[in-house]
């Protein structure tokens, strides 16, 4: 168990999102929790999804481990780059004193947030890369090691594809980072014997199952065979994955990130389809986690986190059952993630609100 969970564990309310999950008291507190008295906020570029949900409560659930955090907030972008700039610097002119951001608008939201930095205050993108340098432009920037998840995902193809195999890559919006680095990872440990069927670098989805299902649909009529599938959002396969039934052919392996969904569509699925083994990734709600960690640190004076990249661990493999076989709580919602620190219940009120 994770240092991070037992600390979850131990909060008064780790289930009740609404009510404080903080220590009860200062000895009690992380050691990135310092003494000194400070705000914060998450800004979402967007938060409209279950996933960007997930995370924005695993980061309250995080910044309320800290005592002397006395007030969180939380602005959505909604998908408007404007309005996540004008998010960012409200933020900072109500006195907010730390922000975390997840700068969705990339580069475009760099001169804002390095006019709340300037001004003072504690400023910690993560995840999207924003441009810019810490210490000039912000306090920190927490990443993700995609290129790690490709790498993950190649080996394990390469144990159950020993001899190579056809594969097809699915990412998000053309040219996004995320799916070029998750290439980088997979070509390194996979050699030319591993041909990828799609459009280089990747087949567009923008991560939206339904352009999801027709992507696939084009590519199950082109390709008559398909060993693997390798996507970055599980989840939003399930609705496309069916498809191969119509064409009277087995769902192939495949290599992705985790989802409540998926995992009960492969248990339903798995004993009919004989080729669909399955492993995945945590999808990765806990990066904000880190990020919190450090704002906090830096806002009241304490200990810095020693990792500043989220590296996504392996979750589920069908066919080892390690570290995980794969998981289905049929009883709550399937937009949740089982991979993250935030307990299932948790993460089902988060997705209903």
């Amino acid at each position: 168990m994770t240092s991070l969970k037992k600390a979850l564990l131990s909060a008064a309310a780790v289930i009740a999102l609404g009510a404080a999950s903080a220590p009860a008291s200062a000895a009690d507190a992380p050691s990135w929790c310092g003494p000194k008295k400070a705000t914060l906020a998450l800004l979402d570029g967007f938060g409209g999804n279950s996933w960007r949900q997930v995370t924005t409560a695993s980061g309250k659930q995080t910044a309320e481990l800290c005592p002397s955090i006395t007030k969180y907030e939380y602005a959505d972008g909604q998908g408007n780059t404007q309005k996540a700039i004008s998010d960012i610097k409200s933020m900072a002119a109500k006195g907010v004193d730390a922000l975390v951001v997840f700068g969705d608008a990339g580069p475009a939201v760099l001169p804002a947030l390095t006019q709340v930095y300037k001004a003072g205050k504690v400023v910690v993108p993560y995840r999207v890369d924003v441009g810019g340098k810490a210490g000039v432009n912000y306090t920190k920037f927490i990443g993700a090691s995609f290129k790690n998840d490709g790498v993950n995902w190649g080996n394990w193809i390469k144990g159950i594809l020993p001899k190579g195999g056809n594969l097809l890559f699915l990412s998000g919006p053309a040219g996004n980072s995320q799916g070029l680095d998750e290439l980088a990872g997979l070509k390194s440990v996979l050699g030319d014997n591993y041909k990828f069927l799609n459009p280089a670098p990747f087949d567009v989805t923008n991560w939206d199952p339904s352009l999801t299902q027709q992507v696939l649909t084009a590519e199950i009529s082109k390709n008559p065979k398909i060993d693997v599938i390798v996507s970055d959002f599980g989840p939003s396969l399930v609705g496309a994955l069916p498809e191969f039934k119509k064409f009277n052919r087995s769902i192939p392996a495949l290599a992705t990130s985790d989802g409540n969904s998926l995992g009960c569509f492969w248990t339903e699925n798995h004993a009919s389809n004989p080729d669909f083994k399955l492993f995945t990734v945590a999808t990765g709600n806990d990066n904000v986690r880190l990020a919190v960690e450090w704002a906090v640190a830096s806002a009241t004076g304490g200990k810095l986190p020693s990792d500043d990249i989220f590296k996504a661990p392996e979750f589920e493999n069908s066919v080892t059952g390690k570290p995980h076989p794969v998981e289905c709580r049929k009883d709550l919602p399937g937009a949740i993630y089982l991979s993250s620190e935030l307990p299932p219940e948790a993460q089902a009120k988060a997705v209903s609100k």
